[in-house]
């Protein structure tokens, strides 16, 4: 079917699932995480209702323009051949007006109900997102997920400049747990989708160098991540609590990565790729309750 020539009529829903609601969800938990690390008391709540909507509205308009440039990828891959503007129920001009609007309503209400840097940040990771890593570095090399994540791996640094105004080491170090735990999460989802992303004629890993070579990489990266994982406790930034949490949780994900190596279970990539968000969100909401519950230790501020 043609992108534009289909006949159903657009709902709230299309436009909805143009902003990759499970993605922003995902982000929205980490920049809140972010923002309640940065201080040790309470967040002021006008951050964060607005500082939320903000980085929502820029992420949603970064899917949208993900959702137009890939639309005919989109329609190749199972996965992907119903979304809204693969199906033409909603067109590339409405796509890009929708975009356009939500992106400029969320820069907006960062810079005059948050700060101007937040915004800033915002705009960059929806150029990084919506441009380089959808237009150019998706289609250009098997690495795009590994340059690609620092794009998405921004949220919790969004979340603490909200708060501070001021990029911080513990917001960066946020960011550098996110960007260690992209490329198993993604990868395990290419090795699941690896015909499909073949048909689509996209460079990922498992089809550029082989299923082998692609589980050694998400073990290794496992490893990384499991080790970048105990920094906040090794810097002071959260306590044994969060130590103990990153550890069992990092063990899970170890798990899998091996099952992956021993190559005996058929549905080991998916379930890699399910426990990978399990992983992030628990390893959030973990941070997040040790600092309120074991607050001695932190500093809620710069580790530089």
């Amino acid at each position: 079917m043609a992108i534009e020539t289909s006949l159903a009529k657009a709902t709230w829903r299309d436009y909805l699932e143009l902003c990759k609601p499970r993605v922003v969800l995902l982000m929205l938990l980490c920049a809140t995480v972010g923002m309640f690390l940065s201080v040790e008391g309470l967040v002021p709540w006008h951050i964060l209702v607005f500082g939320n909507l903000g980085i929502a509205l820029v992420a949603g308009s970064a899917a949208v323009v993900n959702h137009i440039v890939d639309a005919e990828i989109d329609m190749k891959m199972a996965r992907t051949e119903n979304r809204p503007i693969a199906q033409g129920r909603v067109n590339m001009r409405s796509g890009i007006m929708f975009s356009a609007v939500i992106g400029i309503i969320g820069m907006i209400v960062l810079v005059y109900m948050v700060n101007p840097l937040t915004a800033w940040l915002n705009l960059g990771a929806w150029i990084g997102y919506g441009i380089i890593y959808s237009i150019y570095l998706k289609r250009a090399t098997p690495q795009n997920i590994v340059i690609g994540g620092l794009f998405g791996a921004a949220p919790p640094l969004f979340g603490w400049t909200a708060v501070t105004n001021s990029i911080d080491g513990g917001g960066l170090l946020l960011v550098l747990i996110i960007f260690a735990w992209t490329p198993p999460h993604f990868w395990a989802l290419a090795l699941d989708r690896k015909d499909e992303y073949a048909k689509a004629d996209i460079p990922m890993l498992p089809i550029t160098h082989g299923e082998k070579l692609t589980k050694l990489y998400i073990l290794l990266y496992t490893i990384i991540l499991i080790v970048v994982s105990t920094f906040p406790y090794s810097t002071g930034m959260s306590n044994l609590l969060y130590l103990a949490g990153a550890l069992a949780l990092g063990a899970g994900f170890l798990y899998w990565a091996i099952e992956l190596m021993r190559g005996k279970n058929a549905k080991a990539a998916i379930e890699t790729f399910k426990y990978s968000i399990v992983y992030l969100m628990a390893l959030f909401v973990v941070l997040l309750v040790d600092h309120y519950l074991m607050p001695v230790a932190n500093s809620g501020g710069s580790l530089l």
